[in-house]
């Protein structure tokens, strides 16, 4: 089989291994900056659900579900790093695009909460 023929059969498998590899690769980046981060005063925002987020959380973070946090903007300084996390980082990537939107510009996607345990 030819390379051609390889990408034109298996390219939904390879966007989707492209896109975990690239979840995985900043979230280890973002977990790598994270000290620093702190030291600069960082916000850990969780914005699953008040429930999950009651289920199990990490020491430190703040819950603003994604569904609210745009009614929830102004508990969010602007002035301090801000890094997100959810269950999965799908829904702190959407959280992410919404505080850049709305003129955020150290927001940072740390993927899984459990990512900020010690």
């Amino acid at each position: 089989m030819n390379l051609q023929v390889f990408i034109e059969q298996y390219w939904p498998m390879l966007a989707l291994l492209a896109w975990f590899g690239y979840k995985w690769w900043n979230s280890s980046r973002v977990l790598a900056m994270l000290p620093d981060l702190k030291k600069e005063g960082a916000l850990l925002v969780d914005v699953r659900s008040a429930a999950e987020f009651a289920g199990a959380s990490a020491p430190g973070t703040v819950n603003i579900p994604l569904q609210e946090l745009g009614s929830r903007l102004a508990e969010i300084p602007k002035s301090a790093p801000v890094v997100l996390c959810c269950a999965s980082g799908t829904r702190s990537g959407m959280a992410k695009m919404v505080l850049k939107k709305n003129g955020y510009q150290r927001v940072y996607n740390i993927g899984t909460w459990s990512k900020f345990l010690p």
